[in-house]
């Protein structure tokens, strides 16, 4: 039996538009400007660290300055609280991960107690619990295959045996490296027209546009 590994921010919670509308006017206050769909496809999906790495060099490169202590302080205060505030669940994903009968993990590039005060808000904490990785634990985030290799290792389970549900380029190609097959999903409120088109690009295997279509396209591989 195949296991069934979650990515969190855009899969199981709906909180990557809150993420990236805080992100695109912090960049514009630097200077930096972005279109939505690059920023989504550059940025989601990586660690803060990793992001915040790319801004820098950015910034750098344009204007010859480095971000700022005060700068990375004040974006993650702000984003905290907002998605604190404002955080709920993808619609349908605690039906959906109900009808699923395999072993189940979360890999996901958020920190890990913010992981979990995630999936405790959205009350699917015991559903996964203890199989709850963040990208903190492994020496490569995503697009690297570490963390998902990782959540596979854990749940003694051949990576090639597992799934992996994505709604980012660098977490299909995460996973895709790590061998699994691949579900992409485009039902967050950050995902625009075309996005099922990048996620294919980058070797997602399906991809579907609400949880209700998971169970069935689970089946289809299984």
């Amino acid at each position: 039996m195949k296991a069934v590994i979650f990515d969190c921010d855009g899969v199981l919670v709906d909180s990557e538009i809150q993420s990236v509308r805080i992100g695109l006017a912090a960049a514009r206050k630097l200077g930096l400007t972005y279109t939505e769909d690059e920023y989504i496809h550059r940025f989601i999906g990586t660690t803060m660290d990793a992001f915040f790495t790319t801004l820098d060099a950015d910034l750098f490169d344009t204007f010859g300055v480095r971000l700022s202590e005060n700068f990375v302080r004040t974006l993650l205060a702000d984003e905290t609280k907002k998605i604190d505030s404002e955080l709920t669940a993808i619609e349908g994903v605690g039906e959906a991960i109900r009808k699923i009968n395999n072993p189940l993990a979360v890999a996901s590039s958020s920190g890990p107690k913010r992981l979990r005060f995630k999936l405790k808000k959205i009350d699917l904490l015991t559903t996964f619990d203890p199989h709850i990785y963040s990208g903190e634990e492994v020496e490569n985030g995503k697009p690297a295959p570490d963390l998902y290799l990782h959540a596979a290792a854990q749940l003694d389970i051949p990576a090639i045996d597992c799934f992996a549900v994505e709604d980012s380029v660098h977490g299909v190609a995460s996973a895709k490296a790590a061998g699994m097959t691949v579900i992409g999903f485009t039902g967050g409120g950050h995902c625009l027209s075309g996005h099922n088109t990048h996620l294919e690009k980058a070797g997602a295997d399906a991809v579907i546009t609400h949880m209700r279509e998971l169970s069935q396209t689970l089946a289809a591989f299984d």
